[in-house]
């Protein structure tokens, strides 16, 4: 779980098990540090986007070119090219969104995340988490909009 988490952020699948051993090191270090237990999955979670992007940042990493990023994301629909053109056109205009938005439209449509859940993983109010989901609908409405992919 670890690992495909890192993966969806440093889309390097030797980096990312690296981060997920590396989070595993930090939990079992700082295990006695959990004072809530049930909030072991986000606190665990919170680690692997830290390690990730501390990963992104030491690296100093450009961003993906936008065939390499639709290459690595798994959207395969069988049968239905039109389906899977939407959904290419929508990957390659979430990459143009600053990395904090993001994180955000992928933790709650993908990964489905709520709210709450979010602002844990990503140690955020609320209230960041629901101005950062909103700006970023907003910008991928313009850029689709820019590149006339509005149906």
């Amino acid at each position: 779980m670890f690992c495909e988490k890192a993966f969806w952020l440093v889309k390097d699948a030797d980096l990312s098990k690296d981060i997920a051993q590396d989070t595993w090191k930090t939990i079992i270090a700082k295990i006695e540090d959990l004072k809530d237990t049930s909030s072991f999955g986000s606190w665990a979670l919170r680690i692997v986007y830290s390690k990730s992007l501390d990963v992104l940042r030491t690296k100093n990493s450009e961003r993906f070119k936008q065939e390499e990023y639709v290459k690595n994301q798994e959207v395969i629909v069988e049968d239905n090219n039109e389906n899977t053109t939407l959904k290419r056109k929508l990957l390659l205009a979430i990459q143009d969104l600053p990395e904090q938005q993001q994180q955000v439209i992928k933790l709650f449509y993908v990964e489905e995340y709520s709210l709450k859940e979010i602002s844990k993983t990503l140690n955020i109010s609320i209230g960041t988490a629901k101005s950062r989901l909103f700006y970023a609908r907003e910008r991928l409405k313009t850029i689709l909009k820019n590149r006339n992919y509005e149906k």
